[in-house]
């Protein structure tokens, strides 16, 4: 089942070449997004809950691509945070590649089987010919939502 980004994504939560240098600072950037466009969470816990998760093991897939995730209490949906770094971070993923292209999902404490799913569609999407150079060649927050939402491979 493709989970369709529309859901997980509005344009608030695109962030197109940032200059970020670190995984914490990526990680403060994303809550700061996100707890901004949701009065439901604050930035510290969303922050807190990545590094939390990060801790546990590297979120990195391979081939510069990451897909940091948690789950958040205050969070009702599922929520999404589509990220391109101007300069690769380290993500100890288990290629060595640094990573340059994040997707930074939450998801309500109880959504363990939907958690799963989402995860599965957005690594299955990143997973694609040619969707990742798509993202990456994306130059403004609106192209890069754009290009994202695009669900075919052309």
């Amino acid at each position: 089942m493709m989970i369709e980004l529309n859901s997980l994504l509005t344009p608030s939560r695109v962030m197109c070449r940032v200059d970020a240098g670190s995984k914490k600072r990526i990680f403060e950037l994303a809550a700061h997004q996100i707890a901004s466009a949701d009065a439901a969470l604050t930035e510290s816990s969303v922050y807190a809950q990545l590094l939390a998760r990060e801790k546990l093991g590297s979120t990195g897939l391979g081939q510069g691509v990451a897909i940091p995730h948690c789950r958040v209490a205050g969070c009702d949906k599922p929520v999404g945070c589509l990220i391109t770094l101007a300069t690769p971070v380290n993500f100890e993923s288990s290629d060595k590649q640094p990573v340059d292209l994040l997707f930074v999902l939450l998801v309500p404490p109880e959504a363990t089987q939907e958690h799963l799913d989402i995860l599965a569609s957005i690594a299955e999407r990143f997973s694609r010919f040619g969707y990742c150079d798509k993202l990456r060649m994306a130059t403004s927050d609106g192209d890069l939502l754009a290009s994202a939402l695009q669900t075919t491979e052309h």
